[in-house]
């Protein structure tokens, strides 16, 4: 093992620490120390960032193609994204450099290849035969623009319809346009005086492939004769013309229109159409024309050899239907089904079972493309039912509010989840299996299970497993469940601020070992649950009330309270016990008409009966009130211990402990109390808000049991200080405590306060947390005053351990780690009852003061032993709480506590702290700073973890510029710098995590996660983990034509493309209509591309390739040179005999 050596960077001088401590730094960081106890084993080779895989349904779809051989599915968006979907597992995530949208997909039919049309008028061929697609060839056209591309079934020609109204056609083997052009006015009438629009449709002649059916968007359709180069037919109607269908015959094709109307044509009848009907309209009974419908944008025929053919569109309704869904419609012979979709209809495709557009096309499903979802509609069964997706396409079913990533968890953890959550499964999808099929999984080699956890703005939360690079969800939790709802605007109390979402998630805290979870909303509610494989009822929800108040003294100084130390205290500090039933005892609020609310909750809990199934169950639920006409602050920052049986929450008043067993609050301290008296770090608030209780009680909490000389208590001196002078105030206290009714209202709580505050002065580090600001974007000019930004400090970490809460301590014991958004590390002691007694007697808590400061807020903290390994917080393991006692007594069990306690004078702990700005590692207990490391001058963190890596810690960081680092532990050595991904959205500033095992992930658009890698050996490993996409299958044969077809000429008429559309024929195209682009994926993009050990056999199987090219071009030059030295000896021979027998004179 390497003994580590730091860089020599200028990061200041670490502070000198007592002689006797291991961690002692009397030399400057960047000086390697003979002496260092911590060995570190992470270099820079061990870190390389890379995208891994994106996970949900693609955003701003635009278009949809399928290829019916592989059954692969390709989508494309309006920012360029193309997204391949196969079997459950398989899918991938590739990206045009230009962003422009993609119009138009066409699969190469079951060649691994796909063509992409998007609207800056370029197209692309991506290979798929790779693991991450590449683009092999680009075009750009220069003067016209694409609006329609066709390819037909084993063709390599490819047809391109322009906004001009002309067809050109590339060869899609070499993407050369051919010199064969169809000008369209050559396709229309010579007397048409008008331009008839932009090509709308492409298709050939299912039976005669040298007949090809061009659609403009005027209404007139051109049957096009491609040898002749002229029109046979030509089909007007007066409306707009959105899509064409062919019959399999070849004898009659379907036009959708403008005003709702389908119209059917037999190619030999150009004079009027066959059929007009339409679909959605009112048939008049004096015999005229039904009344105009919306337009029918896409119309699909579809034949069956056993039955009636299907005709299957989109759009159509009615004008008088305003407000409904969108639909799309199946006709079946004489019936005909309206489905409704829940969003607007992008595009659907039919599935048949062949290929061959010659053939009966025997549809089976259809796939609709929806506006935030996709549909696979079964039509093999009566009703329509729909198939179940394999795919998590429904991260964004509500919005996603937060998100959080444990990889290595308990390998217990997802099959427990997974049983729960297959009993929320929906009934009444098809039976058959999902039809895209395509493609294998990944042969990867990580085995560790990975959990995702996503909060939503309608108050669910959702446990995916993101194991070996797949995402599926596992469980539903709805935590709204918990609270009445208002059914009608009308109902809603006159408390009422926020209209929308008020069960959103603001954070939450998960104990993966204890299955403990802790959930935060914006109402300024905490929930705590517990997992239970066992279905119960609650009668009555456990309800906790907790007033957070912080008054803010005019003078420059606190209260005199000498030089003293705080000492634990007992049950005068914190709340009584628990008394017959205080969780149900409930306050009775004011709610004046002069609109001053005061201990009023601002979500009511259901008061009926709350049948809770397997899974997770209410254990208690915390509100903050209303305080004097002001509603409770957003909780920033919650942390729950399953060892201890606390929780902890905090917001910009201060900090609440509650204890979950006792169902009591034991601590409500505002933040200046944090601060012991004599702190050299305190911070006095100011605040410009007026004062509304004497400066006597900077602090005011209550709950249910409490006497209001209990909530009268300071806890760090216990003393008694009037709350209130106002002795009808006292008087409604008491009223609260013996009256048992709820009352609730709503408030606003800001998602996004603390990062559009900083996007908007990134130069601030005191934030203000009082903003109120519910989007993602902010102006960046700042209106912030100075005396705001002082007195805006705000709870912004937690992290409970075992440590030394004082510099004396030579014992551990259970500590708080408290972190604010000013920067300010404080402990805090906690006292628990042995274990017989826990029940029964109070939790003692003591702040301690401060323990070091740092620049910026306070992001993670954590604590290392001597030897560097990570000391996480202890926890309880898992038992179910519905379980008998005995099953409980086998089960439950508390893991074993920290490391031995330190010697006299030896630190034997290492905390590590990060902040917006800079990290630091603080020996314990003698709180010396041995390592510091400033992270960035110009920005600031946004999010940073302190991660397991390769057998070891390090700290991971994302930065508001777009930067992500890592730093060893202990010495903060920087491993890894890259500018990776500019902050152009609060959705990513409020999504980035970072978990173990060089894992990471953020929400890259509202329905989409976009999973990353900082580690070397899973870049990799990463093409053996990703899933194929091209699997080798036999093409289908091609429908029999028959005897009689065959002998008079009825079947398929076949058409030598290369003939008519080669250079030889049709010449060359001018150079000046579009540039030819090499693609990344080409030999010359491949080179760079190939890495690792797959990309070791793609530069040997290139080499080879190469090899062979030049092997093949030296035998092209000496067969030229062969048949040249042949020449020239055929003419020196000619010409030996031609003087061979004259004489010199003849000459």
């Amino acid at each position: 093992m390497k003994k580590f050596n730091i860089r020599k960077v200028l990061d200041g001088l670490t502070a000198a620490s007592s002689s006797s401590s291991p961690f002692s730094a009397s030399a400057q960081p960047g000086t390697p120390r003979e002496n260092d106890v911590v060995q570190e084993t992470l270099q820079t080779e061990h870190f390389l960032l890379c995208k891994t895989v994106r996970h949900g349904f693609p955003y701003q779809p635009s278009s949809m193609a399928f290829d019916p051989v592989q059954k692969i599915l390709a989508i494309g968006t309006q920012t360029g994204a193309l997204r391949l979907f196969g079997r459950a597992g398989v899918e991938c995530y590739c990206q045009h450099e230009s962003g422009a949208a993609i119009i138009q997909l066409q699969f190469l039919i079951n060649e691994g290849a796909l063509v992409s049309a998007l609207a800056d008028d370029s197209i692309h061929l991506w290979n798929l035969r790779q693991k991450i697609p590449a683009i092999l060839h680009s075009l750009k056209f220069n003067r016209e623009r694409i609006t329609y591309c066709h390819l037909p079934f084993q063709s390599k020609w490819l047809y391109i319809g322009t906004e001009r109204g002309n067809i050109h056609i590339v060869n899609v083997e070499s993407f050369t346009l051919s010199g064969y052009v169809i000008m369209w006015n050559k396709a229309i009438e010579l007397s048409t005086k008008t331009h008839p629009g932009p090509v709308v449709h492409i298709s050939d002649n299912p039976m005669d492939e040298g007949k090809l059916l061009i659609g403009f968007e005027c209404g007139v359709v051109v049957l096009w004769d491609l040898k002749s180069k002229k029109a046979d037919c030509r089909y007007n109607y007066d409306e707009a013309i959105h899509s064409v269908a062919w019959h399999h015959e070849g004898k009659q094709f379907v036009c959708s229109h403008s005003d709702g109307t389908l119209t059917t044509w037999n190619i030999r009848a150009p004079a009027k159409p066959a059929q007009i009907m339409t679909p959605h309209g009112k048939q008049p009974k004096d015999g005229k024309k039904p009344e105009p419908c919306k337009p029918i944008l896409k119309v699909e025929y579809k034949t069956t050899r056993a039955g009636d053919p299907f005709m299957v569109l989109s759009g159509g309704l009615s004008y008088d239907t305003v407000g409904r869904r969108a639909c799309l419609t199946v006709m079946h012979g004489k019936s005909t089904a309206v489905l409704e979709m829940d969003f607007p209809i992008v595009d659907f495709l039919t599935l048949c079972e062949t290929p061959y557009p010659n053939d009966f096309q025997e549809p089976y499903a259809v796939v609709v493309l929806l506006e935030k979802d996709l549909v696979v509609i079964d039509l093999g069964q009566i009703g329509y039912p729909i198939f179940e997706s394999p795919y998590p396409l429904s991260i964004h079913e509500s919005p996603v509010t937060c998100v959080e990533y444990f990889a290595d968890c308990p390998s217990e953890l997802i099959p427990a989840l997974y049983s729960v959550g297959t009993r929320q499964k929906r009934q009444g999808y098809s039976k058959k299996e999902w039809p895209i099929s395509g493609g294998n999984w990944g042969q990867g080699t990580q085995s560790y299970p990975e959990i995702i956890i996503t909060g939503h703005a309608d108050g669910t939360i959702k446990f995916w497993d993101a194991s070996a690079l797949m995402l599926q969800v596992l469980y539903k939790l709805k935590t709204a469940k918990v609270f009445e709802r208002a059914r009608s605007k009308e109902e809603k109390p006159s408390t009422d601020i926020v209209d929308e979402d008020p069960f959103a998630i603001q954070t939450l805290s998960w104990c993966p070992e204890s299955r403990m979870l802790c959930v935060a909303g914006v109402s300024a509610h905490v929930i705590i649950y517990r997992f239970s494989k066992q279905e119960i009822t609650t009668e009555v929800v456990q309800l906790l009330e907790v007033r957070m108040q912080c008054e803010f003294s005019e003078v420059d100084s606190p209260d005199p309270g000498g030089e003293q130390t705080p000492t634990l205290p007992s049950s005068g500090a914190s709340s009584s016990p628990q008394e017959s039933e205080p969780p149900t005892q409930q306050s009775t609020g004011s709610n004046s008409s002069d609109g001053a609310r005061d201990n009023i909750p601002c979500l009511q809990v259901r008061s009926s009966p709350l049948k809770q199934s397997p899974g997770y169950q209410v254990e208690l639920v915390i509100q903050l009130v209303w305080v004097s006409g002001e509603p409770p602050q957003q909780i920033t920052s919650l942390s729950v211990n399953s060892s201890y049986g606390l929780v902890v929450l905090g917001n910009g008043n201060g900090l609440a402990v509650v204890d979950y067993l006792q169902k009591t609050l034991l601590l409500n301290m505002g933040m200046s109390e944090l601060y012991s008296p004599s702190d050299p770090y305190q911070r006095q608030p100011r605040s410009p808000r007026k004062t509304r209780q004497p400066s006597g009680a900077l602090c005011d909490s209550s709950d249910g049991a409490n006497p209001s000389e209990e909530r009268c208590k300071s806890p760090n001196s216990g003393s008694t200080s009037p709350c209130n002078s106002d002795d009808e105030r006292k008087q409604r206290f008491i009223e609260k405590v013996k009256l048992k009714s709820r009352r609730f209202s709503k408030t606003v709580a800001n998602d996004f306060a603390k990062m559009s505050r900083k996007l908007s002065s990134p130069g601030e580090q005191k934030p203000d947390q009082d903003a109120k600001d519910n989007s993602f974007t902010r102006s960046r000019s700042s209106s912030v005053t100075s005396i705001d930004r002082e007195s805006g400090e705000a709870i912004s970490a937690f992290y409970f351990c075992e440590s030394f809460p004082r510099k004396a301590d030579v014992l551990v014991s259970p500590c708080l780690l408290v972190g604010t958004t000013q920067g300010s590390v404080m402990m805090v002691a906690l006292s628990l009852p042995p274990g017989d007694q826990r029940l029964q007697q109070p939790v003692g808590i003591a702040s301690c003061g401060t323990l070091v400061s740092l620049k910026g807020g306070i992001l993670t903290m954590s604590l290392l032993d001597a030897a560097g390994a990570l000391l996480a917080p202890s926890y309880e393991t898992w038992y179910d709480p519905n379980a008998s006692d005995e099953e409980k007594e086998k089960s439950r069990r508390r893991r074993p506590a920290s490391p031995p306690s330190s010697q006299e004078g030896q630190d034997t702990q290492l905390a590590v702290l990060c902040s917006e700005k800079q990290a630091k590692v603080v020996a314990l207990p003698s709180q010396t700073r041995i390592y510091k490391h400033n992270i960035t001058e110009v920005s600031f963190v946004l999010r940073a973890d302190v991660v397991q890596m390769a057998g070891t810690n390090c700290i991971a960081c994302f930065c508001a510029n777009g930067h992500i680092m890592t730093l060893s532990l202990p010495s903060l050595r920087p491993l890894l710098d890259v500018n990776y991904l500019p902050l152009t959205d609060m959705r990513i500033a409020r999504t980035f995590c970072f978990s173990n095992l060089g894992q990471a992930l953020y929400l890259t658009s509202p329905t989409e996660i976009q999973r990353i890698t900082y580690s070397q050996e899973t870049c990799d490993n990463l093409q053996e983990m990703l899933s194929e996409l091209f699997t080798p299958v036999e093409t289908p044969e091609a429908p029999n034509r028959g005897f009689f077809k065959g002998l008079f000429g009825g079947g398929a008429q076949s058409l030598d493309r290369e003939d008519l559309f080669g250079e030889t024929t049709a010449g060359k195209a001018s150079r000046s209509l579009a540039q030819h682009i090499p693609g990344p994926g080409s030999m010359e993009g491949m080179k760079g591309a190939a890495s690792g050990v797959v990309g070791d056999l793609a530069r040997a199987r290139i080499a080879l390739d190469e090899r062979g090219q030049k092997l093949g071009e030296l035998e092209e030059r000496t067969a030229a040179m062969m048949a040249s030295a042949e020449s020239f000896s055929k003419h020196a021979h000619n010409t030996m005999v031609k003087y061979k027998d004259k004489k010199w004179y003849q000459l």
